[in-house]
């Protein structure tokens, strides 16, 4: 029987930003990687999404619940659309849309989002007063 050693939380979390570190060393070279930089310091509110994706529109839905206008990047419209996917699975760890930001800050994906709007952090993080919707 294997004995499964456990590290001590401090020393994952130190492994996993080594891991992300390389990551973005690794990818900050490529213009896709400059561009998804770029747009995130440059706007407070950054979605990186395709116009047919469900889960897409769920996460634009929540900002325009909060009457917040996101810079909304659609890969699917942008010949260089999968470039800058594989340049956010390189740079975050997941290609997956959507891609959240607010402030610099990757908040993840549709469920991250949902879960943030849910609990008052979303708002909280703009700077506004959230009144709490159930209809999304």
């Amino acid at each position: 029987m294997a004995t499964r050693i456990r590290l001590p939380s401090f020393l994952a979390t130190a492994a996993t930003l080594t891991v992300l570190a390389a990551s973005i060393t690794w990818a900050s070279g490529t213009p896709e990687a400059t561009f998804v930089k770029k747009t995130i310091s440059s706007h407070q509110i950054v979605i990186f999404s395709k116009s047919y994706c469900p889960y897409c529109k769920r996460a634009k839905g929540v900002f325009k619940e909060l009457n917040q206008k996101p810079h909304v990047i659609e890969l699917d419209q942008r010949e260089d659309g999968h470039d800058i996917q594989d340049a956010l699975g390189e740079i975050f760890g997941r290609r997956t849309v959507p891609q959240v930001f607010i402030d610099g800050k990757h908040i993840g994906g549709s469920d991250d989002t949902m879960e943030a709007y849910e609990s008052g952090e979303l708002a909280k993080r703009l700077g506004i007063a959230s009144e709490h919707k159930e209809d999304l």
